[in-house]
């Protein structure tokens, strides 16, 4: 019942892409009891947790600063329901294709097509695993976890686990709360397969003469797999590093398909929506075998990247940015990772670092608004937020499409909003490019989500005139909340009478638009590493902060590194101005890139 922590762990030999990273903290565990024991020890209590399947979905981009938890917890058992049904309940320690394996040979029906694999099963409800037109999905039963949060043993339903396109809740609200220790499949008692529909399975019956066996399907995807899949043994790879994108099918017809006639495409559950093969579009994009460093894109399979023996995590990142970038310019569609990206750097680009006027201001010929400077050209206030392969816009100001263009953004994975001004979301209408992909997903606050309802109102019609923008609206609460994985926690503070909201994300946090912050909320902003904060001006103001009082609770909060935005010209020139300020607190400015530790 004794547990291990080791430290300093290395994670290559424990991943399939075979890529340099160590882990602060690492341990397994084989039963409940035993990950009850981890999760009241400092190591766990005092840092970032990650929890580790087989290791063939993941990739590091570099080395993890928390506790890396892993299962080992076996088992493989089966009960008939019925002459028909039976349900086979795996440990989420056991590897996917001993469990094909099992109920092949024991003749049941319903995963054959999901042979050949890799992963733990674990990973298989996580990533909602697919191919060959089955998902796993369509016969997860259960599945059995324990939570983090209430410290209970919880039993999910496959409705509850929130099924999407290589999604699930555990990739979502659920990342970093639900530990999976089991998984209840549904299958039928049956010898003979049932779904023949896809690519190359379609003419096994007439090759075979007969209806083919699981035993037989399941032979012929693991040997079409093999043709086209490198060995993860002996080539590094995460399998398909992309998903295929799903397109608005008015998209397809009207832009894509009429510039490049020959692109195919599957149907979906949705008749609006269509999905594009992402391998044919790398391939027609020409980077079938294109390197980068060590990396490079798969010859027999493009969706898939691997490494040649000595590739760096950077390579791989490089090489990813360098696909989708190619892609979207070649057919106007942003590939998303499918691969399970582990950074805990947080990247953040000041898109502006204005007020609501901007600087420089019409009319105006103070020596500020006049300066030929770059960091005194103040676009309104926005920032981009990159971490785990999400990318994440936090409010959507006037100039918003100057700024996208400025820095090169072609894909956003959401926005987060944090009040209702103008100067924070006039620039909605100009999201139109990142709706491609169905509808973008916004997170706001209920009023702002009802303001922006009535500014925008064509936007949420049932039928949209073709081209619109289309959003996704979550309204979010005081609580904690995830966007891909990323866990984003709101921060309540007040702009003169009015409640807005700020953000953290991991040691990072972006406040603007505050005159006052309540202590129970100051407690959020506690132990980060970056601090963006508004700062006005010198003079009083009664619903922001000066700058006396921003550093007053810059000092008060102790961040390792502040940076002020949300300027007037006031403030005087960005030369002058950063004189003044003390050691670690800095003036932000348009363009700036900051990187946490």
């Amino acid at each position: 019942m004794n547990i291990h922590i080791e430290q300093n762990k290395d994670l290559l030999p424990l991943t399939t892409f075979h890529v340099a990273a160590k882990a602060d903290y690492y341990c397994e565990f084989s039963n409940v009891e035993q990950l009850k024991k981890v999760i009241q020890t400092p190591e766990f209590l005092e840092n970032r947790l990650f929890l580790l399947g087989g290791g063939s979905n993941t990739f590091f981009d570099g080395n993890f600063h928390g506790i890396v938890l892993k299962s080992q917890i076996k088992g493989i058992t089966h009960y008939k329901k019925n002459e028909d049904t039976v349900f086979v309940i795996a440990g989420s320690g056991e590897r996917w294709t001993d469990v094909v394996d099992y109920a092949i040979s024991n003749g049941f029906s319903g995963i054959e097509n999901l042979a050949g694999i890799p992963g733990n099963v674990g990973a298989v409800p996580v990533q909602n695993i697919g191919a060959y037109g089955c998902e796993a999905s369509s016969v997860i039963h259960k599945v059995e976890c324990f939570d983090l949060t209430t410290r209970n043993i919880v039993t999910l339903t496959g409705e509850e686990c929130q099924f999407g396109y290589r999604d699930s809740i555990f990739k979502n609200a659920g990342k970093g709360r639900y530990v999976i220790l089991r998984v209840s499949f549904k299958l039928s008692n049956s010898q003979i397969a049932g779904n023949l529909e896809y690519g190359p399975l379609k003419d096994l019956k007439q090759r075979l003469d007969h209806s083919p066996t699981i035993k037989e399907v399941a032979e012929e995807i693991v040997k079409i797999r093999n043709s086209k899949l490198p060995d993860p043994a002996k080539i590094g790879n995460a399998g398909s590093f992309f998903k295929n994108p799903v397109v608005r099918i008015y998209f397809y017809r009207e832009v894509m398909s009429a510039l490049h006639p020959d692109i195919p495409y599957y149907e979906t559950d949705n008749p609006y929506y269509v999905k594009i093969p992402a391998g044919w579009l790398i391939e027609n994009a020409g980077l079938k075998g294109y390197k980068i460093g060590d990396a490079q894109v798969y010859p027999k399979q493009c969706l898939v990247i691997t490494n040649l023996g000595n590739a760096t995590a950077g390579d791989i990142v490089s090489l990813s940015k360098h696909i989708i970038d190619r892609v979207l310019e070649d057919f106007g569609v942003t590939l998303h990772p499918e691969v399970g990206i582990v950074d805990d750097k947080i990247k953040v680009t000041i898109l502006g670092s204005g007020t609501s006027k901007g600087v420089p201001e019409i009319g105006c010929y103070c020596p500020v608004c006049r300066s030929d400077a770059p960091e005194d050209k103040r676009t309104r206030c926005s920032a981009l937020v990159e971490t785990q392969g999400v990318r994440l816009l936090i409010d959507v100001s006037p100039d918003f499409k100057h700024q996208a263009i400025r820095e090169d953004i072609t894909w956003l994975d959401a926005t987060l909003i944090t009040h209702t001004h103008y100067d924070h979301v006039g620039g909605f209408d100009d999201l139109r490019p990142f709706c491609v992909n169905g509808k973008f997903p916004v997170y706001l606050r209920k009023d702002v989500n009802e303001d922006l309802h009535r500014r925008l109102d064509y936007c949420f019609k049932d039928h949209l005139y073709p081209g619109v923008p289309s959003f996704e609206m979550h309204e979010i609460s005081d609580t904690p909340f995830n966007i891909k994985g990323v866990k984003v926690t709101p921060v309540n503070v007040m702009h003169g009478n009015l409640a807005i909201v700020g953000f953290r994300i991991g040691d990072f946090a972006y406040i603007t638009d505050a005159k006052t912050i309540a202590d129970h909320e100051k407690e959020k902003l506690k132990n980060l590493d970056v601090l963006i904060l508004n700062s006005l001006r010198f003079k009083d103001h009664f619903a922001h902060l000066t700058v006396e009082e921003a550093i007053e609770l810059i000092r008060e909060l102790k961040p390792k590194r502040a940076y002020l935005t949300h300027f007037c010209h006031e403030i005087g020139k960005h030369r002058d101005f950063e004189k003044k300020l003390p050691e670690g607190i800095y003036a932000a400015y348009d363009g700036l890139t900051i990187i946490t530790h």
